[in-house]
């Protein structure tokens, strides 16, 4: 999923010959859990966003057997 590609970039490597220059940081504005934005919870950081992303939330698929992902990419 690419919101999880993203995630996993940002982690921060404890070896400093791995650090890049630049380490890959989620850009946008983290999601109120209070006041959720329409559509898909993490369009707002999102590199992938799309318009349908700010009015439906994206269904649930099963993409691999066990695994599933909510986003209209996989729609």
């Amino acid at each position: 999923h690419p919101y999880t590609q993203v995630l996993l970039a940002s982690i921060p490597k404890l070896d400093p010959t791995e650090r890049s220059a630049e380490q890959d940081a989620i850009e946008g504005e983290m999601p109120s859990p209070l006041d959720p934005p329409s559509g898909c919870r993490f369009r707002t950081r999102c590199p992938f966003a799309m318009h349908v992303c700010g009015e439906q939330t994206p269904p649930l698929a099963e993409v691999d057997p066990g695994h599933y992902v909510a986003c209209h990419l996989y729609s």
